[in-house]
């Protein structure tokens, strides 16, 4: 169990450095954006993430 969520979590921070190390201007540029975004509209995504989260867990658990 140590294992796989060592695992889950070095891919997170593959993937979330991956934009500003391939391409820093348009990564600083989206941030820029989203950081416009109004409270809701950010705790909207948020929970879309969440709850796609939690979708991939539950595929992950019932189908292996």
């Amino acid at each position: 169990m140590a294992c796989s969520l060592l695992a889950a979590i070095g891919l997170f921070f593959i993937l979330e450095g991956l934009m500003p190390f391939l391409d820093p201007r348009r990564w600083r540029s989206t941030f820029l954006q989203i950081a416009q975004f109004s409270d809701g509209q950010i705790r909207f995504f948020g929970l879309v993430a969440v709850l796609f989260g939690i979708l991939l867990l539950a595929f992950n658990l019932f189908t292996f």
